[in-house]
């Protein structure tokens, strides 16, 4: 089970043929649901519009899985919706910088039933 005390999960989204890319992410939590920032012309998010299933593990910050995977389903969070965002800054000070692209977008993970 994945901890908002974790500081990076590993993420993966599946090409058309199926194969799994793991990214690490940032994320945070609320109600049971994970949050995501990303970049709008990332390729995750090009392979989200083609297949909403994700895994998720917590990770290091490399990537390195350190616990169990687990499945759910992603969606993009529409533009005026600022929970993730407010999430993100509210867990990592770096979020809070002017350096992040305008063009970031917030995932939202539900996680499947377990």
């Amino acid at each position: 089970m994945i901890s908002d005390r974790e500081s990076y999960i590993s993420l993966a989204t599946f090409r058309k043929n199926g194969q799994p890319v793991w990214t690490p992410v940032w994320f945070a939590m609320n109600g049971g649901r994970l949050y995501v920032m990303t970049r709008s012309d990332s390729w995750k998010i090009k392979r989200l519009a083609n297949n909403p299933r994700v895994l998720f593990a917590p990770s290091s910050i490399r990537g390195k899985i350190k616990g169990p995977q687990q499945q759910g389903m992603a969606r993009i969070m529409p533009p005026g919706d600022d929970l993730g965002r407010t999430l993100i800054r509210k867990k990592y000070l770096l979020a809070r910088l002017p350096i992040w692209s305008k063009e970031n977008v917030y995932l939202e993970i539900t996680p499947d039933a377990a």
